[in-house]
């Protein structure tokens, strides 16, 4: 390198067509990295010419990782629980031999490291290993519970979903009148109540005093369609009261708030009735945070209803999961919590690709 008098420093120890030396004090030439230029490129113009694709997986990929985050806080929390399943299982009079006899058998005295990777190996192949309390299958005895509390989320799906729906539009077509106030009273009692205190007055007036729902709320596999409604009736009516209200007044907010824009002023004036300006122009477009709520509420649907399984006795997942932490069965809570927490976090992610689907400007972002 040489100085020149008014230049100041100038490359010399380089021939034409060489790479450029690099700036670090190594003076060695900078090393391109083909493959990450390469990857780099072809991404960007994959997101240039499928955006939407593209804001679909990075969706994709944020919850993947998620959920592998989740699970390794699942097992990692159980671990620093205090306690052991086999002084619980044998007792207080077990001796130290017969403990670690136990602790051996069930491979707790392996690193946790090596027992959490044998464990999410087998959980991605669907193998959520073998309960420590009945010795079966946990994944056969999840798929029974499971299809129950689906069951149950359904119906109160099928109820909530089309009703919130529909009382938000009828407040907004009535606001500031009777209809829109009585509404409003009724949701904010309901989201005040937590959903066991519903469940209890549920039952104690349509099961106790007036003798008409069934409780408790026990279904099993020989059991007709109208025979498992029958049993369901009070912890969906319950499912239903609890949602019901949230998703309600984010449907009439985010329709009130579309009722402000000029073509709803424009539609008032042409002399359409406001119940045709709501479903015809204000809901579709207030479509995005309602889905958002509404995915919300589905989730927790799935996810939420274990105090509603234990009020109701209702044989499906939250049962399950509280009674195995009762005994500290660990690989049925370690499967409860990360079928649920798959669930919340995969339904968040559905949300927001309809939300994506249903806005134009991020369907066609310039």
């Amino acid at each position: 390198m040489e100085s020149g008098p008014m230049t100041g420093p100038v490359l010399t120890d380089g021939t034409a067509g060489e790479p450029p030396r690099s700036a670090d004090l190594s003076g060695m030439p900078a090393k391109p990295n083909p493959t990450g230029e390469i990857g780099g490129t072809f991404w960007r113009r994959f997101v240039f010419r499928r955006p939407l694709a593209a804001l679909i997986l990075k969706r994709l990929g944020l919850s993947v990782g998620l959920l592998f985050a989740v699970s390794l806080m699942i097992f990692g929390g159980i671990e620093a629980l205090p306690g052991d399943f086999a002084t619980t299982y044998l007792g207080q009079s077990a001796t130290p031999q017969a403990v670690e006899n136990i602790r051996k058998d069930l491979g707790l005295d392996r690193p946790w490291s090596e027992r959490y990777l044998n464990w999410l190996g087998g959980a991605v192949q669907g193998d959520f290993g073998t309960s420590w309390a009945s010795k079966n299958s946990v994944s056969e005895q999840i798929g029974n519970r499971l299809g129950n509390s689906l069951f149950l989320a359904f119906f109160a799906a099928l109820i909530s979903v089309p009703l919130a729906v529909g009382l938000g539009m009828l407040a907004v077509q009535f606001r500031n009148r009777m209809p829109d106030k009585i509404i409003n009273v009724i949701s904010l009692a309901a989201i005040s109540l937590p959903e066991f205190f519903i469940g209890y007055l549920l039952i104690m007036f349509f099961a106790v005093k007036l003798g008409v729902a069934t409780f408790p709320a026990t279904v099993y596999e020989s059991m007709s369609l109208t025979e498992r409604l029958s049993a369901i009736a009070l912890p969906v009516a319950t499912l239903v009261l609890v949602v019901l209200a949230h998703m309600m007044r984010m449907t009439r907010a985010a329709i009130l708030n579309v009722m402000s824009s000029a073509y709803v002023e424009t539609a008032e004036l042409k002399g359409l009735g406001m119940f045709r300006i709501i479903a015809r122009h204000a809901a579709p477009n207030a479509v995005a945070p309602v889905i958002n709520v509404i995915a919300l509420n589905l989730a927790y649907l799935v996810v939420g209803v274990v105090v509603v399984e234990v009020v109701f006795v209702y044989p499906g997942m939250g049962q399950y999961m509280v009674d195995a932490v009762t005994v500290r069965d660990m690989p049925v809570v370690q499967a409860c919590g990360l079928i649920f927490a798959a669930f919340y976090i995969f339904l968040n992610m559905a949300a927001d690709i309809l939300a994506i689907l249903a806005n134009p400007r991020l369907r066609h972002p310039r």
